[in-house]
């Protein structure tokens, strides 16, 4: 029997940024992966502190791309690799409203370090009306996040790729299988509906579909483009487009009609030829209110939840994970904004 501190149940960025507050207070621990790409495994990886549909910003924005930024450093000192790309986004204006908005609310207090309120004129794609760019904003290199995390735990032998299997649970003694362990985190996105500890958190999938093109003139690589949608480039001189949100069709297939959304989208800035060598689709577990769920189980004391992180993946993922840990173990009390208990 193998003692440790914590059991992981899933692998995308809630399971693998609790992983790392783990790594970095030395706590003992073992990741269960059921291998198959999660929602957050085939994101965008964009980091913005800025809603670019409104203009606005969210709760908690520069908290959290701070902590995120501390992060993402103490990650590196133990995988090699800086993970943060500088690749501001820059969001294509529809009109002259809407720059004459960016401009207004540029200068408001709580966005004026996020909205740059000097506009751009980009080559390449069609932006009559300019650009605007978002201070503070990134990508991550989600790819090579998880194969770094991954292989970094594979080597300490503290990854089993396999799915965890709830009925082999013994509550009572605290044991899984030959697993010894003082407190299990649950962070499977959508896949908690089928875990019967957590099914009743009110999740709502949100299908979100990508495609990687190869375009016939390249766009500058230090930008990440915005207008519908989200356009930089990749791996193999690709380019990542997307994503969609869809809350209704919600089937396991590829959507023909959010592919054409995309092409469309993309053919409205971008006025020349591309072709679409891959098409990717996630399920991103979101919730009504916007926030996290965090929080323990009602009556096992030592199971818990972190899920909900949205189309925010990164920062919440990030930032909620230390509030977790905190509540384990400094009995640190979880934002009634993102405790479990908010629903009870």
């Amino acid at each position: 029997m193998e003692n440790v501190e914590y059991i992981i149940v899933g692998d995308g960025y809630a399971a693998l940024f609790f992983a790392h507050r783990l790594i970095r207070d030395k706590k003992s621990f073992v990741l269960f992966s059921e291998g198959r790409k999660s929602a957050s495994q085939v994101s965008a990886g964009i980091i913005n502190p800025v809603v670019l549909k409104k203009f606005t910003t969210f709760w908690k924005a520069q908290e959290q791309i701070d902590f995120l930024k501390e992060s993402i450093k103490e990650i590196e000192e133990y995988t090699g690799e800086n993970y943060l790309i500088d690749a501001p986004v820059h969001r294509i204006f529809h009109d002259e409203n809407e720059q004459q908005l960016w401009h207004k609310k540029s200068q408001k207090d709580e966005l004026a370090d996020f909205l740059d309120e000097n506009f751009d004129h980009l080559d390449t794609v069609k932006n009559d009306f300019h650009t605007g760019k978002v201070n503070q904003s990134a990508r991550l290199k989600v790819n090579a996040f998880f194969a770094g995390l991954f292989s970094f735990l594979d080597n300490r032998k503290q990854i089993v790729r396999e799915k965890f299997g709830y009925s082999e649970l013994d509550t009572q003694n605290s044991v899984y299988r030959n697993y010894q362990f003082k407190n299990i985190i649950f962070c499977e996105g959508i896949g908690v509906k089928e875990n019967p500890f957590f099914s009743d958190i009110p999740l709502q999938p949100n299908k979100g579909h990508n495609i990687k093109v190869k375009l016939s003139i390249p766009v500058p690589e230090n930008i990440t483009f915005k207008k519908k949608h989200f356009l930089f480039p990749v791996q193999n001189g690709l380019y990542f487009y997307g994503g969609t949100y869809d809350r209704d069709q919600l089937h396991n297939d590829v959507d023909a009609s959010a592919v054409e959304q995309l092409k469309k989208g993309l053919a409205e800035f971008y006025p020349h030829g591309f072709e679409i060598e891959e098409v990717n689709f996630g399920f991103r577990p979101t919730v009504k209110d916007r926030r996290p769920i965090l929080g323990r189980h009602s009556e096992y004391q030592n199971l818990y939840v972190f899920n909900g992180l949205g189309a925010r993946g990164i920062l919440n993922g990030c930032y909620f994970s230390k509030s977790l840990y905190d509540f384990i173990e400094h009995d640190i009390p979880l934002h009634e904004e993102v405790s479990l208990e908010r629903f009870l």
